[in-house]
């Protein structure tokens, strides 16, 4: 008789198909690029080479809605873009997040008190995170990134 080898088992992962759908999408966000102001020079420094945002499955900015998931809202709002921003977010296929970056954003930053300055992007769309600062750094907007991650990991994937 000759030697029987043995042949290694197959490797099998049993992964509940909520938690596979949820991996995928928090790891594979593609952010609408929506810059108004100085914030949105942070925001394009972040994607840079420097901060490599695809660490975080984060990193291919999109120029239309319909490739989006995450809308990047990055400084001033005024009444005239508020209709333009509230037309982009609806033409974004669902699930879609929105982070509002920096103060202006925000509550209108130091344009509070302007009649033509919305104070709060959340008066327009659904805000999922807020990052705070004038301008937010790209560590901050990392960091806005992860936690939009986290919150999507604790959604159900299914409804």
């Amino acid at each position: 008789m000759g030697v029987i080898e043995k042949l290694p088992l197959p490797r099998i992962i049993r992964v509940p198909a909520n938690d596979l759908f949820s991996w995928a999408r928090r790891n594979s966000l593609w952010p609408l690029t929506y810059g108004l102001a100085c914030c949105a020079i942070e925001m394009m420094a972040t994607g840079a080479s420097r901060f490599d945002l695809d660490r975080f499955g984060a990193s291919v900015f999109r120029a239309t809605p319909r490739q989006a998931d995450v809308m990047i809202v990055a400084g001033t709002v005024t009444k005239k873009m508020a209709r333009r921003l509230r037309r982009l977010w609806e033409e974004m296929p669902d699930p879609k997040w929105v982070i509002a970056m920096g103060a202006c954003a925000i509550s209108g930053g130091g344009f509070y008190d302007s009649y033509y300055v919305v104070q709060g992007v959340d008066k327009i769309v659904p805000v999922d995170v807020y990052i705070p600062g004038c301008p937010p750094s790209p560590e901050a907007l990392i960091n806005g990134i992860l936690t939009l991650q986290e919150k999507i990991r604790r959604e159900p994937a299914f409804i």
